[in-house]
């Protein structure tokens, strides 16, 4: 039978009700559009193996063999069943927690069955239309930051995206997400509600909206018409920048493009994303948390200096400058999570005057030096350090994470301190204070330097400085500006 683009055909045991075809159990066979799926748990539904192939691409075709644990499924092409089984091979797909074995099949299509079986009304409801093209999608478990660019890289896989709104509610971070078709937006929520966007956190609760089209006014970081690029910025930040916009989708230092190679997904919906090599959904951490940076400015920086800087953006572990190639540098973030987000931030950015580079490194861990060793202070061990953001579960600090700009925020003010106190601590830091602005409670400020590169020196400098009366200054990027 058809539904809503898949045609369903079952078997049963012994292929009365339907034709029978021969399963080939050869891994050698040249590569088909149609899958073959082995070991399946005994009651598994038409749903959950559709779920398997749909983040590849279309499926167009699934043949179940009731009694024999095992199914067919064919793709719309060649190319989408070859990264599927190209991605299972070295990830384990796994349905109702029991790994399954994929293959491709001898068959290059799957002949639909004119007459029917007694079960295939079972299949109707599979991939009824859609009630809606809109999403609702509510985030739990926000520990990391989730924007409306990642959410649109995730979901685009699955059809056009065509309007995204973000918005809080109930103290909950919650969007509107629009497809272009209601199958697509089917599609999305069968594959990704319940999935994690980072390691065991960020997890997507998606249902339809009674809304059938969203109205964008405006095209910013909390909302965005992606039909209409001509629309005004409004009260939030700015659109993307075209060049900044194309390298997201890219296997490129930015955040959506480097964490398909630092989580390992277990579920359909991340192989949705590791296929397109955008973003990852969480399962268990792949390469460690440790950064290579380099083209440092071998005269200026430290372990602190790097500490401090890398802690904006997760909990620095360990530093181990190279001992002889003093411009680069090891740095172990607390998982890998924390290092992409590092890396996506930091990497090109300017510090003691030289842009940096940032990449993910081999290592694992930062190794200690030798009892005894003496390696002139060029590593330094800040598990310990009361100065980690993030060391507490659901910290505001999650967030507040933005990239270096020339405004940073700083709280835990005094009382006694005023706007020249505090223009002047940060002019000694070797910039320009171009603007200061007080919050109503004057705990907090937005401060202004005249380049993001004299914010990153004065954060470096100036972050938990000692203000007197217990008071130790934090500083942060800001995402506004003055």
């Amino acid at each position: 039978i058809y539904s809503a683009g898949v045609f369903l055909i079952y078997l049963t045991a012994n292929g009365s009700d339907s034709k029978k075809l021969r399963v080939e159990d050869s891994m050698d066979s040249p590569p088909s559009r149609v899958i073959h799926i082995r070991k399946l748990p005994s009651e598994v539904s038409e749903t959950e193996v559709i779920a398997l192939g749909l983040p590849f691409g279309k499926v167009t075709n699934i043949l179940m063999l009731k009694g024999k644990n095992q199914a067919f499924l064919e793709l719309g092409t060649e190319e989408a069943a070859v990264t599927m089984v190209n991605y299972y091979t070295a990830v384990t797909p796994q349905v109702r927690n029991v790994p399954v074995f994929i293959q491709y099949s001898n068959h290059k299509e799957l002949k639909t069955d004119s007459g029917g079986s007694p079960s295939s009304a079972a299949g109707e409801s599979v991939l009824t239309p859609a009630p809606s093209p809109v999403l609702r999608i509510i985030i739990d478990n926000m520990f990391y930051p989730v924007t409306l660019d990642v959410l649109q890289q995730i979901f685009s896989k699955f059809g056009t995206v065509m309007k995204i709104i973000t918005f809080t509610k109930n103290n909950q971070f919650q969007a509107l997400l629009q497809f272009s078709d209601p199958v697509n937006a089917q599609q999305a929520k069968l594959s990704l509600d319940g999935q994690n966007i980072y390691n065991s956190c960020c997890t997507l609760r998606i249902d339809f909206s009674k809304l059938v089209n969203l109205n964008v006014k405006y095209n910013n970081d909390k909302s965005r018409d992606y039909t209409r690029p001509e629309l005004p910025a409004g009260d939030g930040q700015p659109p993307m920048d075209p060049s900044v916009a194309a390298t997201l989708g890219k296997d490129s230092t930015s955040l959506l493009g480097m964490l398909k190679n630092a989580l390992a997904p277990l579920s359909a919906a991340a192989a949705a994303a590791a296929a397109a090599g955008r973003v990852a959904l969480s399962g268990h951490t792949g390469p460690g948390g440790v950064l290579l940076v380099s083209n440092l400015n071998e005269e200026m920086v430290t372990p602190q200096s790097l500490f401090t800087l890398f802690g904006v953006y997760g909990d620095v572990q360990r530093v181990k400058i190279l001992y002889n190639k003093k411009d680069s540098a090891l740095i172990q973030m607390s998982d890998g999570n924390q290092a992409q987000l590092a890396m996506s931030h930091l990497n090109g950015q300017k510090m003691y005057g030289k842009i940096i580079r940032v990449t993910l490194s081999k290592h694992q861990t930062v190794q200690l030096p030798r009892e005894g060793l003496d390696d002139q202070g060029l590593t330094k061990d800040f598990t310990s350090s009361p100065l980690h953001r993030f060391k507490k579960p659901g910290s505001k600090n999650f967030q507040n994470i933005f990239p270096p700009s020339a405004t940073l925020h700083l709280s835990n003010i005094p009382e006694n301190v005023t706007e020249e106190d505090l223009r002047l601590l940060f002019s000694n830091s070797g910039g320009t204070v171009k603007a200061f602005k007080f919050f109503q409670d004057r705990k907090m400020a937005l401060l202004q330097m005249s380049t993001a590169e004299e914010a990153i020196q004065a954060l470096i400098d100036l972050h938990n400085y000692d203000m007197g009366r217990g008071h130790r200054l934090r500083v942060s990027f800001s995402k506004s500006t003055i």
